[in-house]
């Protein structure tokens, strides 16, 4: 998000600089290349006088010569070509000689103008990158009202073009100058919007992965945002509470209907014993449906008792503590006909409460053994994982679809495949909330060939 916000301000302050600084480029070069045309046109206006004293009917008289001398002086210290003509484009004072052109000359528009009895006020732009080009100003002579011949200037333009590349690097530098700061400000404008912001999302995450206490701290911002993390703050409270006095009510429940149902089984022993025989399967049917209550309660009591848990993570050996769990359940499998088998490397520390995981990896090794037909194999692996140490429970059972997958893990959900064999629904919730109290997690997926993927993780470095 921030990267996304930092580049629409720039590319809101490029545009605001590029809208200014075009223009204000094309101005600086306009003003420019004025100051040179008014330099020449003011230039043309001393030709133009001198030439006034030319009498028209002699070429070589003392005015001529003054004239001539006037145009090659000028041409010589400013490098500029310079030129009297009559209104044919006859040459009557040139420099250098040889540039003006008789055919080409008097056809040209800065000439015409001035034979119209109008100076050269408005020529095109010269730029930077127009390296052919020169600037040309024409002033009429005017004698009794007559425009009886033209002063031109033919300069070149290099220091022109040198003067306004100059400006421009002085104007680009400026604008760099001001999009360095615009990007500094802009950094410092987003981080301050968006702490708040940063620190609401890892407060969101948190809860979301099961540290119900977690808060937003005050991080500054703007008032509405710091009026939202307030506000989230009450949120998380009311939630908070909602879901103690929920874990409370399913604690007390689960215990308190634990001695009534001790009771009733212990009735039911004795009304057995009292009942002719014949009665002995619908006994023995009330039996199995008072055990199957009695694990029913067992888990909801475990199941409360890892939400209320704040275990502290301890770096663990998390490959002596699967191999523990392996070894404790190889007679369980021995006795269902299932191998259990073993792989992983020498040793993979991360950060875990033992006794949690060791719970949670109880509850997926026997939820794997209970659907693992006799004569396949589950195998328990171990594997370092990018942040993680994933420890995978791969079984050998008829596995999952992937609308059952999207499911698995939800409190007191079984698939209707599997409604036959034992078990309340809530194992591998207990083994996910065991996990997520100290930033460990649990995946589900498909097994290969066939068969259902489990898998536990706990972060490799600890969790703040």
């Amino acid at each position: 998000m921030r990267t996304r916000l930092l580049g629409i301000l720039l590319s809101l302050m490029a545009g605001v600089l590029a809208a200014l600084g075009v223009p204000l480029a094309a101005a600086e070069a306009a003003a420019e290349q004025q100051r040179v045309v008014v330099d020449r046109i003011d230039d043309s206006a001393r030709f133009a006088g001198l030439a006034q004293y030319v009498p028209a009917d002699s070429g070589d008289s003392a005015p001529l010569d003054v004239l001539r001398a006037e145009i090659v002086r000028y041409s010589e210290v400013y490098g500029i070509r310079a030129g009297v003509f009559s209104r044919s484009g006859r040459a009557l004072a040139v420099s250098p000689g040889g540039w003006w052109s008789q055919e080409d000359g008097p056809r040209s528009e800065p000439f015409q103008e001035a034979l119209d009895g109008r100076r050269s006020h408005n020529p095109p732009q010269v730029w930077p990158w127009s390296d052919d080009r020169t600037l040309t100003v024409a002033s009429p002579v005017v004698r009794d009202g007559d425009v009886v011949a033209v002063v031109y200037t033919d300069s070149p333009t290099g220091a022109l073009r040198a003067r306004i590349l100059r400006r421009w690097l002085l104007l680009g530098a400026g604008e760099a100058a001001a999009m360095t700061l615009a990007v500094l400000a802009s950094v410092r404008l987003t981080g301050w919007v968006l702490r708040p912001v940063r620190v609401l999302d890892r407060a969101t995450h948190e809860i979301a992965t099961g540290r119900m206490n977690a808060r937003v701290a005050p991080a500054g911002g703007p008032p509405e945002l710091r009026r939202l993390a307030g506000s989230f703050n009450e949120m998380a409270d009311h939630v908070e509470l909602s879901m103690q006095r929920q874990r409370d009510f399913v604690a007390d429940a689960s215990h308190q209907l634990r001695n009534p149902l001790a009771a009733l089984m212990l009735r039911i022993e004795l009304l057995g014993l009292e009942l002719p025989e014949g009665h002995e399967e619908e006994l023995a049917a009330v039996r199995e449906e008072g055990r199957r209550l009695a694990r029913v309660l067992d888990d909801l009591l475990g199941l409360a008792t890892a939400e209320h848990a704040r275990p502290e993570a301890v770096r663990t050996d998390l490959v002596r503590l699967a191999l523990g769990r392996v070894d404790a359940w190889r007679p369980v499998a021995g006795q269902r006909g299932v191998e259990l088998a073993w792989e992983g490397p020498p040793m993979a520390l991360g950060w875990t409460d033992p006794v949690g995981f060791g719970s949670a990896l109880d509850a997926v090794v026997d939820n794997a053994l209970k659907f693992t037909p006799r004569g396949e194999p589950v195998r328990v692996s171990v594997a370092l994982r990018g942040d993680d140490v994933a420890v995978t429970v791969a079984d050998g059972g008829p596995g999952l679809t992937d609308e059952e997958l999207a499911r698995i893990g939800d409190r007191f959900w079984r698939s209707p495949r599997h409604q036959n064999v034992d078990g309340s629904g809530l194992g591998l919730s207990i083994a996910r909330t065991l996990l997520a109290a100290t930033g460990g997690a649990l995946e589900f997926g498909p097994g290969e060939p066939t068969g259902l993927r489990v898998t536990l993780t706990a972060p490799r470095r600890t969790v703040d």
